[in-house]
């Protein structure tokens, strides 16, 4: 298999959700379990935003916080499930979008991040050094 080939096939198994939070504290709380428990590779949290939104009848206009998750499409239902169980709104927003392409070496290791334990053992993990220049963390999202 040609390595095009290689990554088209992966980055079909790529999903990247999308979710708001009502404040940044909620926000980070989200986005540190669902690495912490391999349910996303990575999640930047963009914010504040401002969100124009009907609910109940009314035109809301609120501060979010923007959550932007990248995971395997095999882990969604359950990364909507735990969004559920750690956001306080009614009806959070889980939005999956199904990337069109993607580097290789980066869907290689969103890949290796969110495999389980099992699927992990043995494998080498791809390791990532690159700081960023203004802030010297490794750039993973």
């Amino acid at each position: 298999m040609t390595a095009s080939a290689s990554r088209k096939k992966i980055v079909k198994l790529v999903r990247i959700v999308l979710m708001t939070a009502g404040n940044q504290e909620q926000a980070n709380r989200i986005a540190r379990v669902l690495v912490d428990e391999r349910l996303a590779a990575c999640v930047n949290v963009v914010g504040p935003i401002r969100s124009v939104y009907r609910w109940r009848g009314a035109v809301e206009d609120e501060t979010e916080y923007l959550l932007l998750a990248k995971t395997q499409a095999a882990w969604y239902a359950r990364l909507e499930r735990r969004v559920k169980e750690l956001h306080s709104y009614e009806v959070p927003e889980v939005l999956a979008i199904s990337p069109s392409s993607g580097s290789a070496r980066y869907l290689q290791w969103l890949m290796e991040s969110t495999a389980s334990e099992a699927r992990r053992a043995g494998q080498p993990r791809m390791i990532r050094k690159r700081p960023s220049p203004a802030s010297g963390r490794r750039d993973r999202g």
